[in-house]
């Protein structure tokens, strides 16, 4: 069965694509975020959740995981971390552009750097962020050499998809190998009961040995008590839940996903995300991808 794990999207930085995200944060101010931070890191781990996701462009993401990690002492917890784009809000809400994509050689080996600096021995997978065919990493030689060497030196190599076409991005990365071994071992993507295209694919990377984690589950707040999805709001009541906690026991019911990622922000979230059950059953019609990511690019940074 899946189990949770948290990513700090929306927690590294004070601003983000989550509904209502604005008014999750208490005090914005660095030290204010890691205080929350903590609190929220502290009653995951009381409740089990031993996997923690962040990013070289979620702000203080990866400082704050390495710093609770310190302050607590525990040796348990997976870290998974991404590379590919750069951080360029200046912790500002309203800045015109939050971050920058990169995914060149040369990007990756400066980023790389940082994260190590960071997280040292703790990083335990290492992935490229965002990834769509288009942008034509999976093609570039030098890159996947790299990775190749860095899934030998004992860091899994991983990757983020995203877009309408994340099967097809889920099938080429499995399909890629140097030396007779897979390059990446983690996918990461995007999937929904509004956008469960990426599913078969997952399925396949699954049964390749491939180790899948599930981000989104909450399109970015829309299957929450704050969205715009009526039937899921009307099935919930019925159940006696919240949304949030329906959508996530369809997520946590599929037998290829390892990790089901919790975008939270706040301790009540959190609690309201934990109550979800793989025995809660729940359909609905899924959006067309490409109607479904249109929106997605739409939502607002707050």
């Amino acid at each position: 069965m899946a189990r949770f794990g948290i990513g700090l999207a929306a927690l590294g930085r004070p601003g983000y694509m989550t509904l209502g995200h604005a008014g999750d944060l208490r005090d914005t101010s660095v030290e204010g975020m890691f205080a929350q931070t903590c609190e929220v890191l502290d009653v995951g781990y009381a409740a089990g959740i031993r996997h923690l996701d962040t990013a070289r462009s979620y702000g203080t993401g990866e400082h704050f995981a390495a710093r609770w990690l310190a302050l607590r002492g525990h040796d348990d917890v997976t870290i998974s971390s991404k590379w590919g784009y750069r951080y360029t809000a200046g912790w500002q809400t309203q800045a015109p552009v939050h971050e920058v994509k990169d995914l060149s050689l040369a990007h990756f080996e400066s980023q790389w750097l940082e994260t190590q600096a960071v997280l040292g021995p703790r990083l335990s997978v290492y992935q490229i962020h965002s990834v769509t065919l288009e942008s034509g990493v999976l093609d570039d030689a030098a890159v996947l050499n790299r990775l190749a060497q860095l899934r030998d030196s004992g860091v899994a190599a991983g990757l983020s998809s995203t877009g309408a076409d994340q099967a097809g991005v889920v099938r080429k990365a499995a399909s890629l190998k140097r030396g007779g071994q897979r390059i990446f071992d983690w996918v990461q993507a995007t999937w929904n009961v509004l956008e469960p295209s990426v599913g078969d694919a997952l399925s396949e990377a699954k049964a390749l040995g491939m180790h899948v984690i599930v981000k989104e589950s909450l399109a970015n707040g829309r299957l929450t008590s704050r969205g715009d999805v009526g039937q899921l709001k009307q099935a919930a009541t019925e159940r006696g839940v919240t949304p949030d906690a329906l959508a996530l026991s369809v997520a946590l019911a599929q037998p290829f996903i390892d990790v089901v990622l919790l975008g939270v922000a706040t301790v009540e979230q959190l609690q309201s995300n934990l109550k979800a059950h793989p025995r809660l059953d729940f359909a609905i019609t899924a959006e067309v991808p490409a109607e479904y990511w249109a929106k997605r690019q739409r939502l607002a940074w707050t």
